[in-house]
């Protein structure tokens, strides 16, 4: 006999729901305070803090840089000593790569991507803050080496065996390694999140060549920090057990090779530029079709260029080695490599020079920027090719050519384009424009700076200037090109605060103004659907993608004479934001909490193994907390939290 039993539900008000405890592991609540902040898992905010911080860090090494010109301006600088000199080199390079561009592409993976794939968030919305929260540890144990007076003295690139023990004795190198170890915690959590959330949350109908070319090359970068992340790690790892333990895989008067760690180093160093070149990329790839009025050109060789890049960045790392002795056979195959590489290369700047060709291009700030980074990424990239043939290799090695061509590539093409980013989606992430004038005398004396800054040392290492000297002597004929140099860097000091004061000034206007309307800048791309600032719940209703640049399609088509002609407003096609039902993941602790043990790790290790019991406690308690922390939490604060219905629920009993 069967018969339908209706199960018994106790009734239970909204209140008694809400005021139920849920005791260590109660989520915390929403707000607009920084409680909010330091808990939030929302993508939005985890990619606004990204940006915060990497600016916070950029001003950091930016006044590591000025004291640098300035202790070169004249011969026998004597702004900083030797040993002081040599820390600040190193820790403005080491901000520079790890802390502020890395950092800022971060930024923009982080609030873009989902908008541009139709997703509501990433697909781990707590590893994404523990990412962040992990970055920021690292990047502040970093610095906290200065407060100890003790800071890494070996250069961004920490060639052993100078950094062993023996001749950095101090702890600035350990600070160096579990710094890095730290920040490349966070930088593989954050790819392996992104790399999820592209492959499996695109809105309906989003193939992959459907995405926008930033998103394609930030899901290239991704898969680079995967596999280059590693590398370093190990490296790290034996430099380490170097110092601190006895180990010997460096020292030669012991039988090691000193040319593994340049190996290990490289492997992970040239796709590292690439990681920080390709989010650039991206930005511009936006920009530019954008403002000149026309699709990109040949979007599948971008596409696919982007992904070579990626391949061949792996196949080149040695041509920093040319003078180490690795043989004739190496060099060959290097230089060959390094040739083929500058062809992906060439189809991004060609594709970029034929999209404006012929377009209605506006000389926005954004567009100025995106021209900036054009042409000076190629002035780097043409002086990088000259590293493919062995003997001007040779020559240039270790003189101040080589620190041109790395900033021509680095500040000319990373960090222009992040600058064409802020300026080009502020209005989707605060509501209100940077202002015009201000964003543009910021792009020309940012310009101006760096090329009077860069341009000169390719002069001063065909003239021999050697790199990492703390002085000079008078009579090479360098004088003149520093003290060019100096007041270079200090123009480009002058727009990095004129960006500052735009930010401030902007926002005071904006304030108590309604915010911007939808499309300020009849855009392309998926993230301009949705409203100025983005709701927390991102897309009212997640859209149906048709084509590649699916949002541009919405607003235009063509008439019966194939013309091109506008068939819907901006109002029309943009979503209200006025969804009140949707439910998102809600604030947790536990990634803050994790975070805040590494660096108790790394004071033990260096100082006190004791010290690292608390870090090793809080790690443990975290991931603990983490795994029982309840899925939702009834006042949390992205949304309603709706209860199961339990009224169509039946059950059937057997019964004898």
């Amino acid at each position: 006999m069967t018969q339908t039993i209706e199960p018994q539900v106790e009734s239970t008000s909204e209140d008694e729901i809400a005021h139920q405890p849920l005791g260590v592991y109660t989520r915390p609540k929403g707000g607009n305070g920084w409680r909010d902040w330091v808990t939030t898992v929302d993508h939005k905010k985890i990619g606004i803090l990204y940006g915060a911080a990497a600016l916070f860090f950029f001003l950091i090494g930016g006044i590591e840089a000025l004291l640098i010109r300035l202790q070169l301006a004249t011969p026998n600088g004597t702004v900083l000593g030797a040993d002081m000199y040599n820390q600040m080199f190193t820790m403005h390079g080491v901000t520079m790569v790890f802390l502020v561009i890395m950092p800022l592409a971060a930024a923009f993976a982080n609030y873009l991507l989902p908008l541009q794939i139709g997703a509501r968030d990433v697909a781990f919305p707590r590893l994404n803050a523990l990412s962040f929260w992990v970055f920021l540890a690292g990047g502040i144990f970093l610095n906290t080496a200065w407060i100890f007076g003790d800071a890494p003295d070996g250069g961004w690139f920490g060639y052993a065996p100078n950094t062993g023990i023996v001749f950095s004795p101090g702890n600035g190198m350990d600070f160096y390694a579990i710094g890095l170890q730290i920040t490349g915690i966070a930088s593989l959590v954050s790819a392996m999140n992104l790399i999820v959330t592209v492959l499996n949350m695109r809105a309906p109908g989003m193939t992959l060549f459907k995405m926008p070319v930033f998103t394609w090359m930030i899901l290239v970068v991704q898969f680079l920090l995967v596999f280059a992340v590693p590398v370093i790690t190990v490296a790290l790892f034996l430099l380490l057990f170097d110092r601190n333990f006895g180990s010997n895989f460096f020292n030669p008067v012991l039988g090691a090779d000193p040319l593994l760690w340049q190996h290990l180093f490289w492997i992970f160093g040239h796709p590292e530029v690439y990681i920080l070149i390709l989010p650039s990329f991206g930005i511009i790839s936006e920009v530019i079709p954008t403002f000149s009025r026309k699709p990109i050109f040949g979007y599948p060789f971008m596409v696919f260029s982007g992904i070579a890049i990626g391949f061949m960045g792996w196949g080149v790392w040695a041509h920093h080695m040319f003078v180490s002795g690795i043989g004739p056979i190496s060099v060959a195959a290097f230089s060959l490599s390094t040739m083929f590489i500058a062809v992906p290369t060439g189809v991004k700047i060609l594709n970029w020079m034929a999209t404006m060709w012929g377009g209605k291009l506006l000389f926005n700030t954004p567009m100025l920027f995106a021209t900036g980074v054009v042409s000076m990424f190629t002035v780097g990239g043409l002086s990088g090719v000259t590293h493919a043939v062995a003997p001007a290799d040779t020559q240039q090695t270790d003189t101040y050519y080589i620190v041109a061509h790395f900033h021509y590539v680095i500040f000319g093409g990373a960090l222009l384009g992040i600058f064409a980013g802020f300026y080009f989606w502020w209005p989707k992430v605060f509501g209100h424009k940077l202002g015009e004038k201000l964003g543009k005398l910021n792009f020309w004396l940012m310009l101006i700076g760096f090329n009077l800054t860069f341009g000169p040392m390719h002069i001063l290492g065909l003239q021999g200037m050697s790199r990492r000297i703390h002085s000079y002597s008078p009579g090479f004929g360098f004088e003149l090109w520093n003290m060019v140099e100096t007041i270079g860097s200090f123009i480009i000091g002058l727009g990095v605060l004129l960006f500052l004061i735009n930010i401030y000034a902007s926002a005071k206007k904006a304030k108590g103004q309604p915010p911007i309307g939808p499309d300020p800048w009849d855009a392309r791309s998926l993230e301009w659907i949705t409203p100025n600032p983005t709701p927390i719940h991102n897309f009212d209703e997640v859209p149906n993608i048709e084509e590649l640049d699916d949002f541009w399609h919405r607003k235009y088509g063509k008439d019966e004479n194939g013309k091109i002609t506008r068939i819907a407003s901006a109002e029309e096609v943009c979503q209200d934001g006025s969804a009140t039902d949707v439910h998102l993941p809600s604030p947790s602790y536990w990634p803050l909490v994790l975070a805040l043990g590494f660096p108790f790790i790394g004071y033990g290790l260096i100082y006190s193994l004791w010290l690292c019991v608390p870090g090793g406690i809080m790690i443990l308690m975290s991931i603990y907390a983490w795994a029982f922390e309840p899925p939702d939490d009834p006042e949390g604060s992205h949304g309603d939290h709706h209860e199961e219905s339990t009224d169509d629920i039946t059950e059937e009993v057997s019964v004898d």
